[in-house]
């Protein structure tokens, strides 16, 4: 008798956690990651702002499966590209100015004038340290022309909440090139992602194909179906989003990829076709942080989204 409240208190439990998992694998994609990312489909996107600990690996896809290049990463551990492990990237011009000082002093040492070489004096140290605050200076300001021009004039306002990108993604190999994403990239990847939630609660397939793959398609048509053969129904409403940001822009066998990190909050419910909530809520939104792969020709043409990964 005295199990009883225990046992009580551990389904009443259960059925929370149950209808509490329901919440985050409604939406379109159903809290998985799957699709198409050519060949870079089985390894890991570069962390961003957004998404930091990067994407969890790829659950379904029709790609052929490699070598899994994901592994068990602590955070700030080398990420993995094709198979190949991708050392931490070092800035050239601060790394070469600390290996010049190491290196002067090094010798300095070997030759037998002590490290700091043939300084003589407080005043000789003095200037030593003024030229070494000089070019530190000098290294910084250079830096920081440098990352301006690389990130082409990016700004936060880019897009419509699309921060800088930090990571530029793998270096060019091979037949991949790394390319350039604009504002107008971000506002399309962003009003994809309202079109493609709005067209999932209406159950509009034809309106996905113009926005997805035929793989993607196929994968949002079993879960349709899967929801519809259970009696119930997803309601995706009230889509806002909250921040983003490239990881990866490349291009190979004539089609550019993106890889961009999505937050944005959502009212995700499901009811039975009598209209019974069966999971979610109708009032509390929920807020989700996902990578979406989106994938155009070279040669021109619209974005249609290719894959969903979930973050770690």
């Amino acid at each position: 008798m005295k199990t009883r409240p225990v046992l009580t208190t551990a389904v009443v439990l259960a059925l929370s956690l149950a209808s509490f998992s329901g919440i985050a694998d409604a939406r379109p994609g159903n809290g998985g990651s799957m699709g198409s990312r050519g060949s870079r489909t089985w390894s890991a996107p570069a962390p961003t702002r957004t998404s930091p600990y990067g994407a969890a690996p790829m659950e379904r896809s029709i790609a052929p499966q490699q070598a899994p290049a994901y592994g068990n990463n602590t955070y700030g551990a080398p990420a993995y590209n094709n198979g190949m492990m991708r050392q931490p990237s070092r800035h050239p011009f601060l790394t070469g100015f600390a290996g010049g000082l190491l290196g002067a002093g090094l010798f300095g040492l070997m030759s037998g004038h002590g490290l700091m070489g043939g300084v003589h004096g407080l005043f000789g140290f003095i200037g030593l340290l003024i030229q070494i605050a000089l070019g530190v200076f000098l290294v910084r300001w250079l830096f920081g022309l440098f990352m301006r021009r690389q990130n082409g004039g990016m700004s936060s306002g880019h897009g419509g909440g699309f921060a800088p990108a930090r990571n530029a993604g793998p270096l060019s190999s091979g037949n991949q090139r790394t390319i350039q994403i604009g504002s107008q990239d971000y506002q399309a990847f962003q009003q994809l992602l309202l079109n493609v939630q709005a067209a999932w609660t209406q159950q509009n397939i034809p309106a996905l194909q113009g926005m997805a793959t035929p793989e993607m398609v196929s994968y949002f048509n079993q879960e349709l179906a899967g929801l519809a053969s259970r009696g119930e129904r997803n309601v995706v409403s009230d889509v806002r989003f909250l921040q983003g940001d490239l990881s990866e822009a490349w291009s190979e066998n004539g089609y550019d990829y993106a890889t961009v990190a999505l937050r944005y909050s959502l009212i995700d419910l499901t009811t039975d076709m009598m209209g019974r909530v069966v999971s979610g809520s109708s009032a509390d939104p929920v807020t989700v942080t996902e990578l979406w792969t989106f994938v155009r020709p070279s040669s021109g043409g619209g974005w249609l989204l290719s894959a969903i990964q979930q973050t770690r």
